[in-house]
């Protein structure tokens, strides 16, 4: 099994170009089925989920051609509508198939998902929008089952801003009769960047961004060509990486609108950002000052920058508190970073983190995805090495983190 090993001690100077969003990519991927064409995308990061992705379209139907940072989709033959638990296991997101199939096939049967273990998300959100649009719903051996003639446009309101649910209902409404309105939607940029694609191939979405999305059916959408927005979670670790190291980094491409929580509560930890030309600076010259968090839906501070943030506040002076109410079993990462010497009492909903004088490197292992991009950043600064293991975490959602942290100064290595 793959690892990763660190040397800490090293101050970060440099520039790192950031990837496409993951986060964004995989739903636009979906989409691409409701679709009966070719579509192009860019700006694709490699990474394993976008590759798990590519074979549940794959199993679909789909034709895909998987190049540099691009991806050509061919839906012309996608006319199966079973994506199976092998697949769907591996990564929650698969489960955005099942609108887009919904809405062009008229049923679809999706396994339950997978995914991190980070606590509760569960599908009902999901499959109650899709029986307010209309369509039969049903469960059994592990799969959900919905079907439907047309959808039907309705009045959605879901109870929490779940992105998921947000983005599968949308894509099911394109095709759908009438006008549909999903309120207390997700606001987070992911939802504008599928909005946008979804209208790039003739959809007509308004209001995304906004607590309420306003969808309009047509008949049908055509395939298209659609460059996918940075990444905003890995921009926010290297912004984390820059000030946990006391360094100078400059992250290309990276969207300061998209990050304006985790630049204020920097910001309130005195740690320098500019941002221009496309570009983001993040210098730490000064004290960096202990301060607390809690996770909102966006554009509050977002629960996968958490973990990143509580291993910057173990090292930071003074005491503070980081209260998760996103996910609720979201600390597990708590223990390993106790085991390099951080000071962090989990209190409830709450980690009180005291901050120490140093960490020190020790093995350790990934729990989840950003629970691994914390640990990276505790062993940039720990004294000796530090060897993390189960790193397949880190591989669904950071394109190669040890190349860009070396190229910055780090002494990083993977190790088989």
């Amino acid at each position: 099994m793959e690892r990763i090993v660190i040397t800490g001690g090293e101050r970060l100077k440099g520039r790192v170009r950031i990837s496409g969003s993951k986060n964004a990519a995989l739903p636009i991927m979906a989409a691409t089925l409701l679709t009966n064409g070719v579509t192009t995308l860019s700006s694709i990061p490699h990474l394993r989920d976008v590759t798990t992705m590519v074979r549940v379209l794959g199993t679909l139907g789909a034709e895909v051609e998987f190049g540099e940072g691009t991806l050509r989709i061919d839906t012309t033959k996608a006319d199966r509508f079973l994506a199976p638990y092998s697949l769907v296991k591996t990564m929650r997101a698969s489960f955005l198939v099942f609108g887009p199939l919904l809405a062009k096939l008229g049923r679809a049967r999706v396994s339950l998902p997978g995914g991190c273990a980070i606590g509760s998300r569960p599908i009902d959100l999901h499959l109650r929008g899709f029986e307010d649009l209309g369509a039969e719903v049903s469960m059994g051996g592990g799969y959900a089952q919905v079907k439907r003639d047309r959808l039907i446009g309705a009045e959605i309101y879901l109870d929490f801003p779940s992105v998921g649910a947000t983005e599968n209902l949308m894509m099911a409404a394109t095709l759908a009769k009438g006008k549909t309105t999903i309120e207390n939607a997700a606001k987070e940029p992911e939802i504008v960047d599928l909005a946008n694609f979804l209208n790039r191939m003739g959809a007509r979405v308004v209001g995304a961004g906004t607590d309420t999305i306003e969808i309009i059916g047509v008949k049908e959408l055509k395939g298209t060509n659609y460059s996918i927005i940075p990444d905003r979670i890995e921009a926010g670790t290297y912004m984390v990486a820059s000030a946990i190291t006391r360094g100078d980094v400059t992250l290309e491409g990276a969207r300061l609108d998209h990050l304006e929580s985790l630049v204020t509560k920097l910001h309130e930890a005195g740690v320098e950002i500019e941002g221009k030309e496309g570009a983001i600076r993040v210098k730490a010259r000064r004290r960096i000052k202990s301060v607390d968090v809690k996770t909102m839906p966006y554009p509050g501070f977002p629960t996968d920058m958490q973990a990143q943030f509580m291993a910057l506040m173990s090292i930071t002076p003074g005491i503070s508190i980081i209260t998760e109410t996103v996910f609720e079993n979201r600390f597990m990462h708590v223990s390993e970073l106790l085991r390099m010497g951080a000071d962090i009492k989990i209190e409830g909903a709450s980690a009180v983190v005291k901050g120490v004088k140093s960490l020190s490197g020790a093995p350790v292992m990934a729990t989840d995805l950003r629970a691994s991009a914390a640990l990276v950043l505790a062993g940039l600064v720990a004294k000796g090495e530090t060897e993390i293991s189960r790193i397949y975490h880190l591989d669904r959602g950071y394109e190669r983190i040890e190349e860009k942290l070396s190229h910055l100064g780090a002494r990083i290595e993977r190790i088989k």
